[in-house]
């Protein structure tokens, strides 16, 4: 199955990026490092909080993506949405400059660096259901960044 990128005109706080060149970068076909949910809309409690660790290897730059930082190749979490909602946001807390790479169930990928301080967030506006594959990196290479991964359905 090959992934494209499309449009993406309902997201706030991220950038929509181009198709992943190299074989090395960010694989969203891999086994997620920090498991799976499945969530459906009207989820409690909300906000949905797992514990990470923020970092990687893989240099975004050198991926053919028009962002910064190093990301895992392998994703580090995996989010199955179902159902229907206003919006969903995936938003990353950490003491480390994270960085949030997102591939979206339509094969587009969303980036987000300083949201709120240093930590990242993406919010999709009427989210598609499907798989969501999450990257939490770091922005300077760091690694073993203790931090947070939270989804919810309320303001951000």
């Amino acid at each position: 199955m090959i992934r494209t990128t499309l449009a993406a005109a309902a997201v706030a706080a991220a950038a929509v990026l181009a198709p992943l060149a190299a074989a090395a970068c960010p694989n969203w076909q891999a086994a997620p490092t920090f498991g799976a949910i499945e969530l459906y809309a009207g989820f409690t409690p909300d906000p949905y909080v797992r514990n990470i660790t923020a970092g990687g290897t893989q240099n975004l730059a050198s991926c053919g993506l028009n962002a910064a930082g190093f990301v895992p190749t392998s994703p580090d979490f995996d989010l199955y949405w179902n159902g229907s909602s206003a919006q969903l946001t995936i938003a990353v807390t950490s003491r480390a400059d994270a960085v949030l790479l997102i591939n979206a169930p339509d094969g587009s990928w969303y980036y987000s660096d300083d949201y709120r301080g240093s930590d990242p967030a993406v919010t999709f506006y009427n989210p598609q259901q499907g798989l969501y594959d999450i990257w939490i990196g770091s922005y300077d290479g760091s690694r073993r960044n203790p931090g947070q991964l939270i989804v919810t359905e309320l303001a951000w």
